[in-house]
């Protein structure tokens, strides 16, 4: 019988420590490298692209990347504390501090797969678009490359970011690098309204990221295989210590069921509700850039999807 028990115990210690020397080897060691395989390629810098790069931009990047000088220098990025001192980084044209020494290849792989020109991946708080079509692709790049205020260069240099052992044990276990399309993407037929409202939903501007339950569970190369797609719930910390929760943007009446579209619409471009409260907190921000044209077919693409029966306001 002693026997027996001393072999549990040995048993255990060893077991024990297997998952100290784990958890430490993962608490010591950065984020994992990948060989960048970013294609060659070439955008188109001409006014019309810069300008729908800016456009996305402003409703995309802005939130992360704008710095007290105006330009996206880049700063704390306090939403995600969630995952450690996470800052984004300096995306402007400045040669030293900035992202002038990116191929138009390497931006290209970062945004879609999150692997950075040294092959460090970026962790889940930085957002990739492995669905975005090629052209919208080129207006992102062209925008960044262009003398546009908001990337004219910016001085500020950024520490790197310091994630928690959440964020380095998530990177090992759930969250890896995207797979760089092997086919070109089209753009999306704007004449069918529900196809278009799911590619501005999914593809351009990620909303189901932030409004399905939770950035852990989410799906982001199948994004309708979240859990809780749409149907609200997911967490942000703010900065004063408070957790608000992203909404119901399913038709059930916990959500927008009893929205019109027309409610829908100035909540998305002015962060107003139809009952004249604001709707729009951090990280979100009013859409003012988005047309009515894309908000509507937004609006046709929540209302084809299941409903949801989920009452933010009694989260805790």
């Amino acid at each position: 019988m002693k026997t027996t028990l001393k072999i549990i115990k040995y048993i255990i210690l060893s077991v024990l420590s297997i998952v100290v020397i784990l958890v430490g080897y993962i608490w010591i060691s950065p984020i994992p490298s990948y060989e960048n395989k970013a294609p060659q390629l070439t955008v188109s810098v001409d006014s019309a692209h810069v300008a729908e790069g800016a456009r996305i931009a402003s409703m995309l990047c802005v939130t992360c990347h704008l710095s007290e000088d105006g330009k996206l220098g880049g700063g704390r990025v306090v939403d995600a504390n969630e995952f450690g001192e996470i800052y984004a980084p300096n995306i402007t044209n400045h040669p030293k501090n900035g992202i002038t020494h990116y191929t138009d290849g390497e931006l290209a792989y970062l945004i879609r797969t999150g692997i950075r020109k040294d092959g460090r991946y970026a962790p889940p708080y930085m957002p990739k678009l492995p669905h975005l079509s090629d052209d919208d692709m080129n207006s992102i790049i062209a925008f960044l490359r262009s003398d546009h205020p908001l990337v004219q260069a910016s001085e500020n240099k950024q520490p790197d970011s310091k994630p928690n052992f959440l964020t380095k044990f998530l990177v090992r276990v759930a969250f890896h690098p995207f797979p760089y399309p092997e086919k070109p993407i089209a753009p999306p037929d704007q004449n069918n309204k529900i196809e278009f409202g799911k590619y501005i939903a999914l593809a351009k501007f990620e909303c189901f990221s932030c409004h399905s339950e939770n950035f852990k569970s989410n799906d982001y190369l199948n994004p309708e295989k979240s859990i809780g797609f749409f149907g609200g719930g997911n967490p942000f910390k703010q900065t004063d210590g408070s957790v608000i929760y992203s909404a119901n943007l399913t038709m059930d009446e916990t959500g927008l069921g009893k929205w019109t579209e027309a409610d829908f619409i100035k909540a998305v471009k002015s962060g107003i509700r139809p009952n004249g409260q604001a709707t729009t907190r951090k990280p979100m921000i009013p859409y003012a850039g988005m047309t009515d044209e894309e908000a509507s077919a937004v609006w046709a693409y929540l209302s084809s999807l299941p409903k949801i029966s989920k009452d933010i306001t009694k989260l805790k």
